[in-house]
């Protein structure tokens, strides 16, 4: 059975991650342009109770970054319109913003200048589902 195909048959979690102090539902902003790994991501995700916020390049991630309370931001780095470097600067310099964790995704190891950027874990691609909510769990553990 393929990893898609184990994901869709795996029943949905009942524990759900949640904010201890205030009970509601951690939501996630995921910003991938991929539409069919934004999906599977999303699944995911959802399965393992988090909210979905999704966008599918910078530019839509940032207008939902400002428009909803969001917990924790996934973002691939290499997306038209506004990439994944760009979104994390824009985030890290906006008061209420630059606190929120962010997990940066891409099908390239990091060189260079790309590790002094401001995210708090780099994934390579093809993230494997246990990798990312393991991830999440972690660095939504250390904001609490």
């Amino acid at each position: 059975m393929s990893t898609h195909e184990e994901l869709f048959s795996t029943p949905v979690s009942q524990n759900s991650p949640s904010d201890h102090l205030s009970g509601r539902e951690i939501t996630v902003l995921l910003v991938e342009d991929d539409r069919s790994l934004r999906r599977f991501l999303e699944v995911v995700l959802e399965r393992a109770g988090y909210h979905v916020k999704s966008a599918g390049d910078g530019v839509e991630g940032m207008k939902a970054a400002l428009s909803s309370n969001i917990d924790i931001v996934i973002t691939d780095a290499i997306m038209p319109n506004l990439n994944g470097y760009e979104l994390c600067r824009f985030l890290r310099e906006t008061p209420g913003l630059s606190q929120i964790p962010i997990v940066l995704l891409s099908a390239l190891e990091p060189v260079g200048s790309q590790r002094n950027e401001p995210i708090d874990a780099f994934l390579v691609k093809p993230v494997a589902p246990e990798g990312l909510l393991e991830c999440l769990a972690g660095l939504l553990v250390k904001v609490r």
